[in-house]
């Protein structure tokens, strides 16, 4: 299981990264724009995916990654269930979540 500390300590590794609250989650951001969420009320993160590794992830496990069921989902936030998740899956998904908002140009 993926704890707020362990998600906390691998977010923070990656450079530019910041903890910012964002309503009553935590959130991860580099140039100020979030890559991923802590919901701890819920369990549960959401990352900022591109099409490809939203579906990739999504297509391995529905019952651990899957889109937000709205417009945002369409966009590539994946909710990810962090009860269920192997730790080093998790690690890759927030990898490619950061490398995602990072490239973005402002």
């Amino acid at each position: 299981m993926i704890t707020i500390e362990n998600f906390r300590k691998l977010a923070l590794s990656f450079p530019n990264a910041t903890e910012e609250p964002h309503f009553e989650k935590t959130s991860f951001r580099v140039k100020k724009k979030i890559f991923a969420t802590f919901d701890g009320k819920n369990n549960h993160a959401v990352l900022k995916l591109n099409e490809i590794d939203q579906s990739v992830f999504c297509a391995s496990s529905e019952k651990i990654f899957y889109p937000i069921p709205n417009k945002w989902g369409k966009q590539g936030w994946t909710i990810v269930e962090l009860s269920r998740v192997r730790p080093e899956m998790f690690e890759d998904a927030l990898i490619r979540s950061y490398e995602t908002v990072a490239s973005q140009k402002k």
